[in-house]
């Protein structure tokens, strides 16, 4: 059997530079053989810290606004309040369901290229209901008490492993911080002969 690397993915879903890897990093799943290991987060964790973060507001949206004309990626920021803790326990039904892909595209396309607060129960349920989950099983998902907790673990697990930003992907040793630092991974993965033979055909 060939090797499969396992790849942890930390993610916050109100980070806009996690929108802007959003539907990419699945494709390092496709072309390469790796594993998700998905670790989604709630509230502020692996962000800035509220302070900090009205200072950096007004960069930052310059800097995804700019890196997004270039991916040909709209970008229209959602409520400043908006609140990703619901949309985090809801990822892990997702997960369990064989729908992580789809709700994570939908839902960040639905955060920062509509503008929609995703942390209202509404819009979270009409994102679910569009790539077929079930809405009264994700709303009791994503209050859940169980599952709420495991986003706390994941932040844990982060900070044991050094993370301090979204979106981080941990390989063995090694920690790619950044919507942009997907190709180094790549690099290390064609290194270790881990192409999937039919990547080559895979858009």
């Amino acid at each position: 059997m060939s090797e499969q690397a396992n790849v942890r993915v930390f993610f916050n879903f109100r980070s806009p530079y996690c929108y802007l890897v959003s539907k990419r990093m699945f494709r390092l799943f496709d072309n390469f053989q790796a594993n998700l290991i998905w670790r989604p987060l709630g509230g502020w964790q692996g962000r800035s810290a509220p302070d900090r973060a009205k200072v950096k507001i007004p960069g930052t949206r310059q800097d995804v606004a700019r890196i997004g004309r270039k991916m040909g990626l709209p970008v229209n920021p959602p409520p400043i309040d908006t609140d990703p803790t619901a949309a985090g326990a809801g990822s892990l039904l997702a997960e369990e369901k064989g729908l992580l892909r789809q709700y994570v595209v939908m839902m960040m396309w639905t955060e920062w290229a509509e503008g929609e607060n995703i942390g209202d129960l509404d819009v979270l349920l009409k994102v679910g209901e569009k790539i077929g989950l079930d809405r009264d099983e994700l709303a009791t998902a994503a209050s859940d008490k169980a599952r709420l907790k495991q986003l706390d673990a994941n932040w844990e697990e982060a900070q044991a492993s050094h993370v301090i930003g979204v979106p981080t992907f941990v390989y063995e040793d090694q920690l790619f911080w950044g919507n942009d630092r997907l190709e180094y991974l790549e690099d290390i993965f064609r290194e270790k002969g881990l192409v999937r033979p039919e990547a080559s055909t895979l858009p």
